[in-house]
Protein backbone atom coordinates (compact mmCIF):
# COMPACT_ATOMS: atom_id res chain seq x y z
CA UNK A 1 0.00 0.00 0.00
CA UNK A 2 1.52 3.30 -1.06
CA UNK A 3 1.42 6.49 0.95
CA UNK A 4 -0.68 9.20 -0.74
CA UNK A 5 1.08 12.32 -1.99
CA UNK A 6 0.61 15.33 0.31
CA UNK A 7 -1.55 18.14 -1.03
CA UNK A 8 0.39 20.69 -3.03
CA UNK A 9 0.78 23.86 -0.94
CA UNK A 10 0.73 26.78 -3.37
CA UNK A 11 0.48 29.30 -0.54
CA UNK A 12 3.62 28.05 1.23
CA UNK A 13 5.55 28.02 -2.04
CA UNK A 14 4.54 31.60 -2.81
CA UNK A 15 5.84 32.53 0.63
CA UNK A 16 9.10 30.78 -0.20
CA UNK A 17 9.27 32.70 -3.50
CA UNK A 18 8.79 35.93 -1.55
CA UNK A 19 11.85 34.92 0.51
CA UNK A 20 13.86 34.41 -2.69
CA UNK A 21 13.84 30.60 -2.80
CA UNK A 22 14.24 29.70 -6.48
CA UNK A 23 13.37 26.05 -5.84
CA UNK A 24 9.87 27.14 -4.77
CA UNK A 25 9.29 28.83 -8.13
CA UNK A 26 10.59 25.72 -9.86
CA UNK A 27 8.06 23.56 -7.96
CA UNK A 28 5.24 25.97 -8.81
CA UNK A 29 6.31 25.88 -12.45
CA UNK A 30 6.39 22.09 -12.50
CA UNK A 31 2.96 21.95 -10.90
CA UNK A 32 1.12 24.61 -12.90
CA UNK A 33 2.95 25.56 -16.12
CA UNK A 34 0.99 23.17 -18.33
CA UNK A 35 -2.36 24.34 -16.98
CA UNK A 36 -1.40 28.02 -17.23
CA UNK A 37 -0.22 27.45 -20.79
CA UNK A 38 -3.60 25.91 -21.58
CA UNK A 39 -5.43 28.95 -20.21
CA UNK A 40 -3.24 31.40 -22.14
CA UNK A 41 -3.40 29.36 -25.36
CA UNK A 42 -7.19 29.11 -25.16
CA UNK A 43 -7.47 32.89 -24.83
CA UNK A 44 -4.90 34.08 -27.39
CA UNK A 45 -5.18 31.14 -29.83
CA UNK A 46 -1.41 31.17 -30.47
CA UNK A 47 1.07 28.69 -28.98
CA UNK A 48 4.17 30.91 -29.10
CA UNK A 49 2.31 33.91 -27.70
CA UNK A 50 0.81 31.74 -24.96
CA UNK A 51 4.31 30.53 -24.03
CA UNK A 52 5.47 34.15 -23.77
CA UNK A 53 2.48 34.96 -21.56
CA UNK A 54 3.24 32.05 -19.23
CA UNK A 55 6.88 33.13 -19.09
CA UNK A 56 5.78 36.65 -18.12
CA UNK A 57 3.26 35.22 -15.63
CA UNK A 58 5.99 33.31 -13.80
CA UNK A 59 8.15 36.43 -13.71
CA UNK A 60 5.24 38.29 -12.12
CA UNK A 61 4.50 35.43 -9.74
CA UNK A 62 8.14 35.50 -8.62
CA UNK A 63 8.38 39.27 -8.31
CA UNK A 64 4.93 39.70 -6.77
CA UNK A 65 4.84 36.71 -4.43
CA UNK A 66 5.19 38.95 -1.36
CA UNK A 67 2.06 40.87 -2.41
CA UNK A 68 -0.15 37.77 -2.46
CA UNK A 69 -3.02 38.17 0.01
CA UNK A 70 -4.61 34.89 1.11
CA UNK A 71 -7.60 36.88 2.38
CA UNK A 72 -8.53 37.71 -1.20
CA UNK A 73 -8.41 34.17 -2.60
CA UNK A 74 -6.34 31.05 -3.10
CA UNK A 75 -2.68 31.14 -4.10
CA UNK A 76 -3.42 28.95 -7.09
CA UNK A 77 -6.28 31.19 -8.17
CA UNK A 78 -3.95 34.18 -7.89
CA UNK A 79 -1.49 32.52 -10.28
CA UNK A 80 -4.26 31.75 -12.78
CA UNK A 81 -5.57 35.31 -12.46
CA UNK A 82 -2.16 36.75 -13.32
CA UNK A 83 -1.93 34.56 -16.41
CA UNK A 84 -5.47 35.30 -17.51
CA UNK A 85 -5.03 39.06 -17.09
CA UNK A 86 -1.79 39.01 -19.10
CA UNK A 87 -3.53 37.12 -21.90
CA UNK A 88 -6.47 39.51 -21.87
CA UNK A 89 -4.08 42.47 -21.99
CA UNK A 90 -2.47 40.95 -25.08
CA UNK A 91 -5.88 40.60 -26.70
CA UNK A 92 -6.77 44.19 -25.83
CA UNK A 93 -3.49 45.31 -27.32
CA UNK A 94 -4.42 43.57 -30.54
CA UNK A 95 -7.74 45.38 -30.67
CA UNK A 96 -9.72 42.23 -30.09
CA UNK A 97 -11.55 43.48 -27.03
CA UNK A 98 -15.23 42.75 -27.21
CA UNK A 99 -17.72 44.67 -25.10
CA UNK A 100 -19.87 42.31 -23.03
CA UNK A 101 -22.45 42.88 -20.36
CA UNK A 102 -21.73 42.01 -16.73
CA UNK A 103 -24.00 38.97 -17.10
CA UNK A 104 -22.14 37.77 -20.21
CA UNK A 105 -18.81 38.37 -18.46
CA UNK A 106 -19.96 36.25 -15.50
CA UNK A 107 -21.00 33.44 -17.85
CA UNK A 108 -17.64 33.61 -19.65
CA UNK A 109 -15.77 33.64 -16.34
CA UNK A 110 -17.68 30.55 -15.16
CA UNK A 111 -16.99 28.77 -18.44
CA UNK A 112 -13.30 29.68 -18.29
CA UNK A 113 -13.06 28.48 -14.69
CA UNK A 114 -14.69 25.17 -15.62
CA UNK A 115 -12.38 24.71 -18.61
CA UNK A 116 -9.33 25.67 -16.56
CA UNK A 117 -10.32 23.15 -13.91
CA UNK A 118 -10.55 20.40 -16.53
CA UNK A 119 -7.16 21.40 -17.94
CA UNK A 120 -5.66 21.46 -14.45
CA UNK A 121 -6.94 17.96 -13.77
CA UNK A 122 -5.30 16.75 -16.97
CA UNK A 123 -2.09 18.65 -16.23
CA UNK A 124 -1.97 17.40 -12.64
CA UNK A 125 -1.09 13.91 -13.76
CA UNK A 126 1.85 15.23 -15.79
CA UNK A 127 2.93 17.64 -13.05
CA UNK A 128 3.11 14.84 -10.48
CA UNK A 129 5.85 13.25 -12.56
CA UNK A 130 8.59 15.67 -11.51
CA UNK A 131 11.33 13.08 -11.92
CA UNK A 132 10.23 12.61 -15.49
CA UNK A 133 10.61 16.34 -16.13
CA UNK A 134 14.12 16.30 -14.69
CA UNK A 135 14.97 13.38 -16.99
CA UNK A 136 13.57 15.27 -19.95
CA UNK A 137 15.50 18.40 -18.99
CA UNK A 138 18.72 16.41 -18.73
CA UNK A 139 18.18 15.12 -22.27
CA UNK A 140 18.44 18.67 -23.64
CA UNK A 141 21.76 20.04 -24.85
CA UNK A 142 23.44 21.98 -22.00
CA UNK A 143 22.98 25.46 -23.57
CA UNK A 144 19.32 24.80 -24.35
CA UNK A 145 18.73 23.42 -20.85
CA UNK A 146 20.43 26.54 -19.46
CA UNK A 147 18.06 28.74 -21.50
CA UNK A 148 15.00 26.94 -20.15
CA UNK A 149 16.21 27.07 -16.55
CA UNK A 150 17.18 30.73 -16.79
CA UNK A 151 13.84 31.63 -18.38
CA UNK A 152 11.43 29.57 -16.28
CA UNK A 153 13.24 29.12 -12.99
CA UNK A 154 15.51 32.16 -12.69
CA UNK A 155 13.03 34.49 -14.38
CA UNK A 156 15.37 36.04 -16.95
CA UNK A 157 13.95 37.55 -20.13
CA UNK A 158 15.03 36.21 -23.50
CA UNK A 159 17.20 39.31 -23.99
CA UNK A 160 18.90 38.82 -20.62
CA UNK A 161 19.63 35.19 -21.43
CA UNK A 162 21.06 36.16 -24.82
CA UNK A 163 23.33 38.67 -23.12
CA UNK A 164 24.42 36.20 -20.42
CA UNK A 165 25.21 33.51 -23.00
CA UNK A 166 26.68 35.95 -25.55
CA UNK A 167 24.30 34.46 -28.10
CA UNK A 168 22.00 36.25 -30.60
CA UNK A 169 18.50 36.90 -29.25
CA UNK A 170 16.84 35.05 -32.15
CA UNK A 171 18.95 31.98 -31.42
CA UNK A 172 17.96 32.03 -27.74
CA UNK A 173 14.27 32.40 -28.63
CA UNK A 174 14.53 29.51 -31.10
CA UNK A 175 16.34 27.33 -28.54
CA UNK A 176 13.69 28.01 -25.92
CA UNK A 177 10.84 27.35 -28.34
CA UNK A 178 12.39 24.10 -29.60
CA UNK A 179 13.35 23.01 -26.09
CA UNK A 180 9.80 23.54 -24.85
CA UNK A 181 8.54 21.46 -27.77
CA UNK A 182 11.10 18.73 -26.92
CA UNK A 183 10.07 18.78 -23.27
CA UNK A 184 6.41 18.55 -24.23
CA UNK A 185 7.15 15.58 -26.49
CA UNK A 186 9.32 13.90 -23.85
CA UNK A 187 6.63 14.34 -21.19
CA UNK A 188 4.23 12.83 -23.76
Amino acid sequence: MSVPEPLFDHHALLGACARGEHSALQRLYQQEAAALLGVARRLVQDQALAEDIVHEAFIRIWSGAASFDAGRGSARGWMFSITRHLALNVLRGRGREVQVSDEQAAILEARDAQQASAEVDAALEAALQGERLHGCLSSLEPLRRACIVQAYVDGFSHAEIAHRLATPLGTVKAWIKRSLASLKECMG
